[in-house]
């Protein structure tokens, strides 16, 4: 998915990549300065790169290359383009073989062993095949994860086809029957960047991570056997000491079993070796340069050459002297490839500042548990506003209601008749039962309590004639007064 320069070496062949183009030569020290360069921007475009899956136009891309790679014996190399197409070529001599389109940009690429086939890797997931021996063949789906890939890789026995995505997974499909899932390589926390099938041992992988660790694994049983925190590495003081970054290059050199490592954004390779016997990887040293390094790669007769940000020195070899990796001033071999790189510095003016796209790629975290709870609290206050009572209205004769936290007292004036009927209280109190029907139950209850206690009163009072008229009273609203004169 990069779309910063890029070099790749197989062999003597050197390709470096940048914008759209790429220019091929060799490092045999040799006289043959043959130079072979190419333009996306001039490759045939078929009539269904403009169209999307409903057959409607859809936005031009800009040519810029994506991915590119060399074949196990260097006789093929494709690439694929921000304008979905998937070019491959023949190295000896240098052609054009096809050009094919794929139906989502690419992020990662990668031939067989048998050289047969060319896997690509695309945003939405899927995995589709290319055939090598029939160049203009259509492509054919093989897998598909969830989450976008951002890497692939195959076993060097063609038995396992490795896949890497955002989702911090590691997956292991057979080849053959890619639907059957051999394992999972879990234990990063973030996407993983780059993997890597270890060519002398093919049971060991590497893997690289925003989580920024360097990680070995058995992939076929998906155990982890060893992982490197690269911010242990770092100098405190390094002005990329707080930053977060990914690995953009995992490279291995067979002759001391070295692995090279290139993070993004970070002008620093990392160097460590693989001892295989223990299962582990030792830290050696890192190289530091001034310049940003675009892309690093090992050739197994010379040593690591870095692509880096600087038009005087744009390549520049490092080897092992004295135990210690170093640059070496240039050769013929270096002076010849950059000045051919001087030459066409305008390929890679335009990757000046570009980054690798893995910033995107983080997780993103949201605190919404303080808004949440803010919220709630404003709600809860809300509803014990609404439950708290409101003044009490003015009650009979403009006499105000008077009551308290759970106790309602109401003042009442009983008048006895010469008969010994209480009439006028009785149509007082059947004024005030009217009012409490809209009232709380408890008022009302408060209320029984209270007519209660006042029939006692009257009956100890004035006797028969009272309990007659009390009688009266209990028969509760609408009663009338028919015995005795009311006044």
């Amino acid at each position: 998915m990069a779309s910063s320069a890029g070099l790749a070496l197989c062999g003597q062949a050197l390709v470096v990549r940048g914008g759209s183009r790429f220019l091929a030569t060799t490092t045999a020290s040799s006289d043959d300065d043959s130079l072979f360069t190419y333009d996306c921007s001039t490759a045939e475009k078929t009539s269904q790169e403009n169209k999307g899956e409903d057959g409607q136009p859809v936005e031009k891309g800009s040519d810029t290359i994506l991915a590119s790679t060399f074949s196990k014996s260097g006789s093929y190399f494709a690439l694929t383009d921000d304008s979905k197409r998937l070019i491959l070529f023949r190295t000896k001599p240098w052609q054009c073989l096809s050009v094919r389109t794929v139906v989502r940009r690419c992020t990662a690429l990668t031939f067989t062993a048998s050289e047969e086939k060319v896997l690509v890797a695309d945003k939405s997931g899927d995995v589709y095949s290319f055939s090598v021996l029939e160049p203009h063949g259509c492509g054919k789906l093989e897998l598909g994860h969830l989450s976008m890939l951002l890497d692939v890789a195959v076993s060097p026995d063609d038995r396992y086809v490795l896949t890497a995505d955002r989702d911090e997974k590691i997956r292991v499909s057979w080849a053959l029957a890619p639907h059957n899932i051999e394992s999972f390589c879990l234990g990063h926390t973030e996407f993983v960047s780059r993997i890597f099938v270890v060519p002398d041992h093919p049971e060991l992988l590497l893997s690289s991570s925003g989580d920024c660790t360097l990680r070995l694994w058995d992939y076929r049983h998906g155990q982890e056997l060893h992982c490197c925190h690269l911010t242990s590495l770092q100098e405190p003081a390094g002005p990329w000491s707080d930053k977060r970054f990914a690995a953009s290059r995992i490279s291995y050199w067979s002759r001391d079993s070295c692995v090279a490592l290139l993070c993004d954004s970070v002008p620093v390779v990392y160097v460590f070796q693989l001892d295989a016997p223990r299962r582990q990887l030792v830290y050696r040293q890192q190289l530091s340069f001034q310049h940003r390094v675009w892309d690093v790669a090992f050739e197994e007769s010379q040593g690591l050459w870095v692509l880096q940000d600087c038009r005087d020195a744009p390549l520049v070899l490092c080897r092992p002297v004295d135990g210690r990796w170093q640059p070496v001033p240039e050769n013929a071999t270096g002076k010849r490839v950059c000045t051919h790189l001087r030459g066409n510095w305008a390929m890679l003016e335009g990757s000046a500042g570009v980054d690798n796209g893995f910033s995107s790629l983080y997780k993103a975290t949201f605190d919404n548990m303080t808004t949440y709870l803010k919220k709630k609290e404003e709600r809860l206050q809300q509803q014990l506003r609404k439950k708290r009572p409101k003044n009490p209205s003015p009650g009979p004769n403009g006499q105000a209601k008077k009551h308290t936290t759970g106790k309602c007292t109401w003042n009442t004036h009983t008048e006895i008749s010469p008969t010994g009927h209480t009439c006028d209280s009785l149509h007082k109190k059947q004024d005030i039962y009217q009012q409490l029907r809209g009232l709380p139950s408890s008022f009302q209850l408060e209320w029984e309590g209270e007519r209660g206690r006042e029939t006692e009163r009257n009956i100890n009072a004035k006797g028969a004639h009272q309990v007659a008229a009390t009688r009266m009273t209990q028969t509760g609203p609408g009663t009338n007064c028919n015995q005795g004169t009311c006044p």
